[in-house]
This record gives C-alpha cells, sequence and structure tokens, in this order.
C-alpha cells in the first residue's frame, strides 16, 4: 500500500511539485492526497490544482494561537487519513505538541548541510563562514528548529564569486532531487527513525563524495 501523504506550503511550492511529480510513477511508494497552504494566495496551490491534486487553505491569521492553527492543520490531516507529511517551504514554527505528535512521520527540508547554518538564510550563513561545500538536508521535523534526525543530504560545492541567491539557486536543483529520494525512502519503510536517530537498510549512495576545491 503506499503511503498517503499531505504536503504543507506557504509560497510557490517547487519542493511540492518535485515530489508530486515522483509521486506519479506507479511504484513510487507514496501518494499525494493534499497540498495544505497557510497563506491562501500562495502560488503553490495553483501548481497544486493544475495536477488534480486536493487543496486547502487555512490562513494561520485566523488564529489566535499557533495550537489552534496546528489543530486546524491536524483535523484536515486526520480527516484524510494522512500517514507522513513533507513539509516544503512551510513557513511557520509549529507547537511542540503537534511535533512530538508527528515525530518520525513529519519531513522537512533544509538549504544547508545540517547540523551547520540553521534558521534563517543558511546560504547566507554558509558563505560568511566561508565553507567550501553547502547542500541540502532532508530530515524528520521534531520540536527544536531544524534539529530533527537526518533522514539523507545532497551535497553542493560552493563557487568563487557566489552570492546568497546563485548559491541558494543551485542547492534548490539538488533539493528536488533529494526530496522525493528521502520520502521514498521513508515511505518505503528503507529509512526508520529508532533511538532518535534515522537507520537505513543499507549504505546507500556511499561512494559518491564532493570535493571541492576539485581534488
Amino acid at each position: 500500500m503506499r503511503k498517503r501523504v499531505a504536503i504543507l506550503i506557504s509560497g510557490r511550492g517547487s519542493n511540492m511539485m518535485a515530489l508530486a511529480e515522483a509521486a506519479r510513477a506507479p511504484d513510487y511508494p507514496a501518494q499525494i492526497v493534499a497540498v495544505l497552504s497557510n497563506r491562501p494566495a500562495a502560488p503553490g496551490l495553483d501548481h497544486a490544482r493544475s495536477l488534480g491534486l486536493k487543496t486547502v487553505s487555512i490562513d494561520h491569521k485566523a488564529y489566535a494561537t499557533r495550537e489552534a492553527f496546528d489543530a486546524a492543520i491536524e483535523a484536515v490531516l486526520l480527516g484524510e487519513g494522512v500517514e507522513l507529511v513533507a513539509q516544503a517551504g512551510f513557513m511557520r514554527i509549529q507547537s511542540v505538541a503537534f511535533a512530538t505528535r508527528w515525530l518520525g512521520r513529519q519531513l522537512n527540508i533544509h538549504p544547508s548541510l545540517l547540523p551547520s547554518f540553521k534558521g534563517l538564510h543558511p546560504q547566507k550563513q554558509a558563505l560568511e563562514a566561508g565553507v567550501r561545500i553547502s547542500g541540502c538536508t532532508v530530515h524528520f521535523v521534531s520540536p527544536e528548529l531544524d534539529s530533527g534526525p537526518i533522514i539523507a543530504q545532497a551535497a553542493v560545492p560552493v563557487h568563487v564569486g557566489d552570492t546568497p541567491e546563485t548559491l541558494a539557486e543551485r542547492i534548490l536543483e539538488a533539493e528536488h532531487r533529494l526530496y522525493p529520494f528521502a520520502l521514498q525512502l521513508v515511505a518505503s519503510g528503507a529509512a526508520r527513525l529508532e533511538g532518535g536517530r534515522v537507520e537505513l537498510q543499507s549504505m546507500l549512495n556511499q561512494r559518491d563524495f564532493l570535493f571541492s576545491p576539485k581534488a
């Protein structure tokens, strides 16, 4: 049985589109059953509708507390029988209770090699730190921001003369490949949360290394 997945977005939803495209394959272990946004005008909702996906808009401004907004989100998730949640540019911090209830069942993608450069503007942080390799990370969502157990990572070279914008574009290309792969791992059971860490069935992609500058 394919896992029932909901995607949470706040903006254009480019990672949502990548996940939805991957889920069109009949052998992909997950199906997208709903796309939810806290912003009614989010462009990603239109993209989702163009793919025939169910969309739900829940404006966070209509709720007095974070907990009340999370309850509205959760009501939709439960109503749709959602088994896994994928945050894709979802710009809301969740309540501790919600993140705890969905621990091990909610994924997020962050444009840095966590645990480095958490929070906002990670590409700018990376350039200011002078790193030679950046990238992106898919992790399980935990109550602490950008600190959940890591599922998968992709490395991206930092080029001479990079700006936060050019580095972000290069990382986003990697995100569109990494996120469908990571969701596949979780939905198929190849990646499982055990004892606060993600255990893989096998050592996947361990021979692919990136050197920068080139060795």
